[in-house]
């Protein structure tokens, strides 16, 4: 598993196909968090816009590959095992981008409630906007896992899937993404740091189901 895990990392980062998302996600992070704002505040914007971005990155990984060689990679190590890993990869690079703007975030916001009346602790405050990056990178994980190969084929209808299922995934009640964000600012109200551990597990249980489908699928329908 470890050399397949190389392997796709190598694929992804050689393809530099993933600066798009990486470049999304910094012109978000410049519209939306500016120095000296509440901390938590920034950390929920920060924590909800990696969610989209997590799941274009699994598209970029998981359809990156050329036909012929998924073909080799799925006949020596098994095609579940091969799609296991391009999407791990996509998690570990979506988990990278979090955690680095979650740092840069921290250091350039204020620690303070939003109303400014309340001193916010800065460490936990990161490690609270760590763990909803954490609740959003894996979330846009299932999304992308559920909406591209091999559960969906066609790019006119993967695309739009995906944007639809990610804009759902932050916005529908019971989402753990939204439970996440929406502890961080309503915890930023009272200067109260949240810790995001139930949204974590749903997130958790629910990237490891989608992508568990995947790969069960993969190893049923051949190649794109």
């Amino acid at each position: 598993m470890t050399a397949l895990l190389r392997y796709q990392a190598a694929l992804l980062l050689r393809s530099r196909r993933w600066l798009p998302p990486v470049v999304l996600y910094a012109a978000a992070l410049g519209i939306g968090v500016q120095g000296g704002q509440p901390v938590l505040d920034s950390l929920g914007w920060s924590a909800a816009v990696l969610l989209p971005v997590a799941a274009w990155l699994v598209r970029i990984s998981v359809t990156g590959e050329p036909s012929a060689a998924r073909g080799c990679a799925a006949a020596a190590r098994g095609p579940g095992r091969a799609h296991l890993a391009s999407v791990l990869v996509a998690l570990a690079a979506a988990v990278v981008l979090g955690a680095a703007a979650t740092v840069v975030v921290a250091l350039i916001s204020a620690p303070v409630s939003t109303g400014r009346g309340t001193r916010v602790a800065l460490l936990p405050a990161a490690g609270a906007g760590l763990l909803a990056a954490l609740v959003c990178a894996l979330l846009g994980t299932a999304v992308g896992a559920l909406t591209t190969w091999p559960v969906l084929r066609s790019p006119g209808r993967a695309v739009p899937a995906l944007l639809l299922a990610a804009l759902l995934a932050l916005v529908a009640s019971g989402s753990p993404a939204r439970a996440a964000v929406s502890g961080l600012v309503t915890g930023s109200r009272s200067g109260a740091v949240p810790l995001p551990l139930l949204p974590l597990a749903a997130a958790a249980a629910l990237a490891s189901a989608a992508t568990a489908a995947a790969c069960v699928l993969s190893s049923r329908r051949p190649a794109a």
